[in-house]
């Protein structure tokens, strides 16, 4: 199962110039880096990301994460994935652009 992460331009460079990411401010505040799965994705990027522009959608397998990943509760009881470690280069299946166009974001064919 494919889980997904928003990262603005600045945040995905990072992350593939230095291996490894602790995530967005909001992650760091937290203490783990916040995913969606493909249900909640669109609900988290018009919630969250509102209106900006230069976003990326980070696809990364929830499999492959193991212990490091916990299906918490959030916005009205949902479970969410939450990583309790950084991540890595290595744990991204694919990234794509997440234009903005009439003010929502459009997502890729292929997220699943």
């Amino acid at each position: 199962m494919l889980i997904y992460k928003i990262f603005r331009t600045a945040e995905w460079q990072a992350l593939q110039a230095d291996g490894s990411t602790e995530g967005a401010p909001v992650d760091l505040a937290d203490g783990y880096i916040h995913f969606s799965t493909a249900a909640q994705a669109r609900e988290t990027a018009a919630k969250h990301f509102a209106g900006a522009e230069g976003l990326w959608l980070i696809a990364v397998e929830a499999d492959g994460l193991r212990d490091a990943l916990r299906w918490e509760p959030s916005r009205g009881g949902a479970l969410f994935p939450h990583l309790y470690r950084p991540l890595r280069m290595d744990d991204v299946a694919w990234a794509e652009p997440l234009p903005l166009a009439d003010g929502t974001h459009r997502f890729p064919a292929r997220m699943a």
